[in-house]
Parts: structure tokens; sequence; C-alpha cells
């Protein structure tokens, strides 16, 4: 597992681009080394790292062969700070100079809706080529599920592999037990089924758990046979 020492960003919005180069760079330097497969890596995340996770697929989709994304932010402008706490950014700026110190970081995704676009990869599922899992709470703050459901009905639609667990009594994150060994379980499945010499125990039903597949309530939805005249 590598852990690279990210790179500070400056004040004009270089921060995002700035700590995925230097993942780009880890995953090189790895393979430079002998340490990794070039043809056998995954990247994977959960909030900010699952941003990293869609960021990695989408804007150098070569480089790795699958992705796991947990609650991952795909639409930057709301990263840092949820909608609702709109009112009072203004007084953020004088009382939490640390959290919009990061805001400013990542660039003025507010005002600037093509800087937005540019770093967010919610507007570039096209570029993705490699399976992805996505887990996602339904009550998530910050990760809208409307996010989650737009990636994964676009690589649906597009042919690309995708594999989507959404759980409707979780939010920015799995709490309960049950949901987390549910979803750690198909995590293991699913990186045994795309990278080269996987392997994973055999997969049972977590008692308890809450998931929901919402790319298979689709297609159920679209097998009902319509009545004959």
């Amino acid at each position: 597992m590598a852990n690279p020492f990210f790179t500070k960003g400056t004040s004009n919005g270089e921060a995002i681009g700035d700590m995925q180069n230097d993942l780009t760079d880890a995953v090189k330097w790895a393979i430079e080394e002998g340490i990794a497969d070039k043809d056998n890596i995954c990247i994977y995340g959960g909030s900010y790292g699952g941003y990293a996770c869609l960021a990695g697929l989408t804007f150098t989709p070569d480089i790795y062969k699958c992705g796991v994304d947990i609650v991952g932010k795909r639409l930057i402008i709301e990263i840092c700070i949820p909608p609702y706490w709109g009112p009072l950014r203004n007084g953020m700026y004088n009382n939490f100079p640390h959290t919009m110190s990061k805001l400013l970081k990542i660039g003025d995704v507010d005002n600037d809706s093509e800087f937005n676009r540019k770093i967010s990869p919610l507007f570039h599922v096209d570029n993705i080529k490699a399976p992805l899992l996505i887990g996602q709470g339904a009550n998530d703050p910050r990760v809208k599920q409307s996010e989650a459901d737009q990636i994964a009905f676009s690589m649906k639609e597009k042919g690309i592999p995708v594999e989507y667990v959404l759980y409707p009594d979780e939010g920015h994150g799995f709490a309960r037990p049950e949901n987390r060994i549910d979803f750690n379980m198909r995590t293991d499945q699913f990186l045994a089924k795309y990278l080269t010499g996987g392997r994973s125990e055999v997969f049972t039903e977590t008692t308890g758990s809450t998931a929901l597949f919402p790319l298979l309530e689709q297609e159920e939805s679209q097998a009902v046979v319509s009545p004959v005249n």
C-alpha cells in the first residue's frame, strides 16, 4: 500500500490537481521500482479518496485496472462545505480559517463553472474504461445519491462494468456493522473478479444488511413483459 506525501496546493485552485498528480506519480514510481504490476492496479478510496478514485479513472484512465468508490465526491462544488451551510460561509472565513483555506485551495468552484466542470469526475464519465464498484449511503448530506446514480447509470449505458450498492440507512460512510461487512465482502468479490490472481472468500449474505442495487432494480423493472394484445 502506497502512502504518498501530498504536495501542498497553493491558494489558486491547484490543490486537487496536485494531490491527484501525487497519486499518479506514486503509482508510476511503484511500477518503475518493480513493486506494482502496471496491468493490475486498483484505485480504492472513501470520501475524498472516493473522489480520487473517480478522478483516477476519468483523468488517467489507462493506469488502473478497476476502482472502488465509497461515497466519493463526483461534483467538486460541494466537496468541503455542504450547500445547507451556505449562509455560514462568510462567517467561516473568520471563525474557521483552516476549513475555508481548504476550500480556497481547491479553487473558486462556486463562481467558476468551467473550473468546477474541469475537475469534477461527474462531467467526464465518458473517459472511464475500467470496472467500478460504487458504495453509497442514501442519507449522505455531503455526497448526493443522485451523483452516484448518474455515474452508475451512465457507465451501464456505455457498457462499462459497474456495480452499485446503495444503503438506505447510511450517510457519509457506513456506520452499521452489518453494512460494513456486506460492502467489504462485495469489495472482496469485485477485486477477485477484476484483478489478475485475485481470490476471495465465498460470498454469503449478511444478515441485517440493507443493501439495495439500483442497477439491478432498473433491469428488473425493464424486464416486465407487456401483456399481449
